[in-house]
Formats: C-alpha cells, structure tokens, sequence
C-alpha cells in the first residue's frame, strides 16, 4: 500500500489542503510534521469553508486519522480553538487526533520574543512573520536550555520548577529590550499551561511508535506539508524563510518515519507565484497584473489577512523546489485565475544587471535579489474555466500553457484545479 507527501513548491499558500482533501479517500492517515499555527489550510467541501491552521486537513473525513509530529511546534490554546471551532461546524474529533508528546511547546513568552524581533532596529528588513512565536520556540529546541515539550506537561512538579527558571530568564531578556514589557508570573503561566495539558491529554502519545505501528497494520500515511519549500530553512530564501525544513526534506526528522515509506510525491504549485512578507521575488508583478491575480484570486492569507505579493510563474525556482522535494508529480492549482488575460508569462531563466545568464535558483540572497527574469510569453484564453471537468474541457491555450510548465519543471503535471470545490479538478491520464 502507498504513501503519499504533498508538500508546495513555492513560497506557501499554494492550495495543499485541497490535494490533500481530496486523497483523504486513498489513504487512513494525514500526518504533519513541522511548522505550527502560523500555516494556514482553507478546504471547501460542499459549499462549507474549513479554515485550518495547527490540524492536519484529514481531520475534515471521518475515518481518517491525523497525526501532529514531532516537527510540529504546538501552541496549545491555538490548537484547542482549532478542535472547538470545528466541532462548532460539526466535525467528531473523538479519538481520530494524535499529537506527539515530543513537540515542542509556545508559550506565552515566544510571542514577546517574536515581536521583539520584528520591531528590533536588527530588524530593518522585517522577516514578515506572523508573530504567533514560532521562531522562538524552534530557536528554544535547538538551543537545548529552554526548549518545553509537550510531553513535559505531564510532570507538572517538575514543569513548574523547569518553567520558573526559564521565566526568571525571559522576564530578564524582555524587561531590557522592550520598554512596555511587563513580566510573566510563572506560576500563572504553569496553571495556565497545565490546564490546556489536562485538555489535550486524550490526544497526547508517543506518534513515532503509532505511525510505525500503523505502517505495520499496512495503512497508508498521507504527509501533510505546510508552508512552502522555497521557506525551507536550510534549502530555501533564507533568511526570509521559515523556522523548520518545509520542504519535503523535513518529513524523517518531523515525523521519525524513514522517506522509503513513502511511494507518491507530490509537489502543489499555483498558475502564477505570491508570496507573503519580506524576501526577493524574481516574478514579482507590483502593477495591474499583480493586482488582478491578488483580486481574482483572493490572495489574501488565511492565518493573518495579509495581502499577498503576486507574479508571474517562476520555473526556475519550482525547478529547484521540485528537485529537493522529490517531486515524481505536480499539482497544478488555481489555473481559473489566469482567465481573460490576453497573455501569460513564465520565467524560464534569470539573468544578472548586466545580462548575464544565471541558470539556476542562487542560494545566496545577494546574488537572488540582482536575479532578472527572462520570460516566455504564451497567448491566454478568455474561457471561463471553472467549469471544466476532464482534461478536454479545457480550451487549447489553458493545455499548452500547463504542458508547458510541466516541461520546464521536468516534472509531469498529473492534477489540474479550477476551483475551490473538491469538484472542481481535473486528473490528467499519462495518454492525454
């Protein structure tokens, strides 16, 4: 039986949720294994809108179980909002969630810390973060000395004790840096704390040992990614990038299941490129194009609101994702959006100020900010596309352009999406 990774190629927000709703039906477990409550997941299923941000996108169809790895960072009023709120749209959690009890934890002081950070004088190029502490909660893991996992909320004796070091600590950092801070009680942050863990207990395990023991029973896990890889922190535009590898990459290490498990690799892209806060973006259209696929498109985030920055298809960059993820196939998402333009673009290569050529994605930021893209122009199509079905619904110039970008990928496009619903996409057969 197969497993499956969807992961994006892009700078995040390229509709992952919707591929992995619809191969819920192929598999019994959706498992996420890094970032935290600063992804954000929108699935539309019959006219109802499901907006996700810590839960695995399986938790939406009943029989499948959902997994929060060990990658994960857990912030846990975030995540229990997340179970009431979609309990309020009548989705049974019951025994279907199980959350590592070796992720680590965000407390109250990594907001602080984070807000630090972006209001810093060091800060001058803001990161774009979604100050929900992310950052500072995977800086406190590697860094060993403050780091809490979830795990440690239940030896509440020895939590409190740890916790009022690490406090004493952070009120002494906050309380030089920030002039309107005003220190944490670590006795209320504890009972705080412990009262989410006492909430959280039915979902709390050790996940490594239950998703070996599910491989064992021969059931399928479907690896859920969040973010984008081009947010990798080690393989993407660092620093403007996030705190954990977003990439495909990440999913031994998040999840403690080795990658030779996994059978299907499937990289999600959208028809165009955005991207959201800081960072160089070769394809970047500041003008009325970009402005038309924000509006047509929605691009807005769904964990903070934000607009999102909008350009044309970059296939240097998804080349590159691609090669990292181990993208076998793609996904192709919100094509509909391109409609009516009487041309697309694509960058197929960069060059430097001085016209020379770059031909692959630089790792260093310096030399991607000179990056100028060099595009190939195809025709549009006026078509409305949203209600295609097959692949011979779509008009001619929609076809070409999506052949096109699985060329310049290198990696066949196996999904084509028109739209929000779970109806509204189109699987491509090998004979088309």
């Amino acid at each position: 039986m197969a497993s499956t990774c969807v992961v994006g190629l892009q700078w995040g927000d390229e509709a992952k949720g919707k591929i992995v709703d619809l191969l819920c039906d192929q598999h019994d477990a959706v498992v996420r294994y890094q970032g935290g409550a600063n992804a954000g997941h929108t699935v539309v299923a019959d006219g109802v809108t499901y907006k996700l941000s810590l839960m695995p996108t399986g938790i939406l169809r009943q029989g499948i179980d959902c997994v929060i790895g060990n990658g994960v960072v857990i912030h846990p009023p975030a995540l229990l909002e997340e179970v009431e709120a979609l309990a309020r749209q009548g989705i049974a959690i019951g025994d279907r969630l199980h959350v590592s009890d070796r992720a680590h934890v965000i407390l109250p002081y990594h907001l602080a810390e984070e807000r630090l950070t972006e209001e810093s004088a060091i800060a001058a190029d803001h990161l774009g973060t979604t100050r929900r502490g992310i950052g500072p909660c995977y800086r406190d893991k590697v860094g060993r000395v403050h780091g809490v996992r979830v795990g440690d909320l239940y030896h509440p004796d020895l939590f409190r004790e740890r916790l009022d070091r690490i406090i004493a600590y952070k009120n002494r950092l906050l309380t030089a840096m920030l002039p309107d801070f005003e220190p944490f009680d670590g006795r209320a942050v504890a009972d705080e704390y412990l009262g989410f863990a006492a909430r959280l207990r039915p979902f709390a395990c050790d996940t490594v040992t239950w998703l070996h023991q599910a491989l064992g029973r021969g059931r399928r896990l479907l690896f859920e990614g969040a973010q984008g890889s081009l947010l990798d922190v080690d393989h993407g535009s660092y620093p403007y990038v996030t705190s954990s590898n977003s990439s495909a990459a990440g999913i031994a290490a998040g999840s403690g299941v080795p990658t030779r498990h996994i059978d299907r690799w499937i990289g999600v892209v959208k028809a165009y490129t955005t991207r959201v806060g800081g960072g160089p973006f070769p394809t970047e259209q500041d003008n009325e194009v970009g402005e038309r696929i924000r509006r047509v498109g929605k691009e807005y985030g769904t964990v903070t609101g934000r607009p999102r920055r909008c350009g044309w298809f970059d296939a240097v960059a998804v080349r590159y994702a691609a090669r990292v993820s181990g993208s076998t196939e793609i996904a192709l998402m919100l094509l509909d959006v391109l409609s009516g333009l009487d041309e697309v673009r694509v960058a197929v290569a960069y060059e430097d100020d001085s016209g020379g050529s770059i031909p692959e994605m630089p790792g260093q930021l310096a030399d991607l900010e000179r990056c100028r893209p060099v595009y190939e122009t195809l025709p549009g199509w006026p078509d409305d596309l949203t209600g295609a079905r097959s692949w011979s619904d779509l008009p001619a110039a929609a076809r070409d352009y999506v052949r096109f970008l699985s060329k310049q990928i290198g990696v066949p496009v196996s999904i084509v999406s028109v739209g929000p619903e779970r109806r509204q996409t189109i699987v491509i057969d090998e004979g088309r």
